[in-house]
């Protein structure tokens, strides 16, 4: 059951059951409560409890991952987007796998777009995240059973912005005006970003899982956003908060995300960085 526009009905989501992996962090957490919100059924295993690979898991969405602390903890990292992900492919039982990777890996390409030859270091510290990643990507889209064209994809994620919001760049910048903490930008003001909205993710990623036709998509707003807007944005609602820029820092160029795949699948309409941000920056001024 779908809509015209390819996005399952809330009954079609409603009927699926599904397994959360990672379902207590930030996009796990919110993907739990928009299944739950039209009555599916939900299983958000614990990480120390294993039980779960020998039952029938039906829809897996697989968003474990460590971002902020992955240089201090380099086997952890490699544990969560790799080993865990190995066990379910080798031994689980499901209807659908989508894992949840990052438009991170386009760092150093000229275009984020799906079939992009990427880039890596491994002598580079930083590239360490992408590597785990593009290792899990790797064994989803080369995964040998029969049917796995139809049941396990990738996507990956661009930076995600809502409630409970986990440590980033946003994150570090709301802090800040919050508090009334002066605060001095080490890149340029110009240097820029693609943000999408939670509630964006949170409705395609079901539907890339029940009706995605394609093993690997982007689900990206598709529009850069500087920092200058996003200082800008801050500054509605916290005018005194003092953030320096330096026009001699650095101007780092990340590339545009190409979300074809999903407006075409899907007719996806990302919301504008400039609402979705202020409403979430107004929630915050509540009370």
């Amino acid at each position: 059951m779908t809509t015209a526009d390819g996005m399952p009905t809330n009954a079609a989501l409603a009927a699926a059951r599904w397994t959360i992996l990672g379902g207590q962090g930030f996009v796990g957490q919110a993907l739990v409560e928009r299944l739950q919100a039209v009555g599916a059924t939900v299983t958000v295993p614990t990480r120390q409890d294993t039980s779960w690979l020998r039952q029938d898991l039906g829809h897996v969405i697989y968003a474990i991952g460590r971002t902020a602390d992955f240089r201090g903890r380099p086997h952890d990292t490699l544990e969560a987007h790799v080993g865990l992900l190995s066990q379910l492919l080798s031994q689980g039982r499901f209807d659908s796998l989508l894992y949840l990777s990052s438009t991170r890996v386009y760092q150093g390409v000229p275009q984020g777009n799906e079939g992009a030859d990427l880039i890596v270091n491994p002598n580079t510290p930083d590239d360490f995240y992408n590597l785990s990643k593009l290792l899990g990507e790797s064994l989803c889209l080369n995964d040998t059973r029969p049917d796995a064209r139809q049941m396990v994809r990738v996507a990956r994620l661009s930076n995600v912005y809502g409630r409970n919001l986990p440590a980033s760049f946003l994150r570090s910048l709301i802090e800040a005006a919050r508090a009334d903490c002066p605060l001095t930008l080490q890149d340029h003001p110009q240097t820029s970003k693609d943000y999408i909205a939670l509630a964006d993710v949170v409705n395609l990623l079901p539907a890339i899982a029940l009706n995605g036709g394609d093993r690997l998509y982007n689900v990206a707003s598709g529009q850069a956003t500087s920092h200058a807007d996003v200082i800008a944005a801050i500054h509605h609602f916290w005018p005194e908060w003092l953030c320096h820029t330096d026009p001699s820092a650095p101007l780092r160029h990340y590339p545009t995300i190409d979300i074809a795949r999903i407006k075409t699948a899907f007719n996806f309409h990302a919301t504008p960085f400039e609402q979705g941000f202020l409403s979430l920056l107004a929630s915050l001024t509540e009370g």
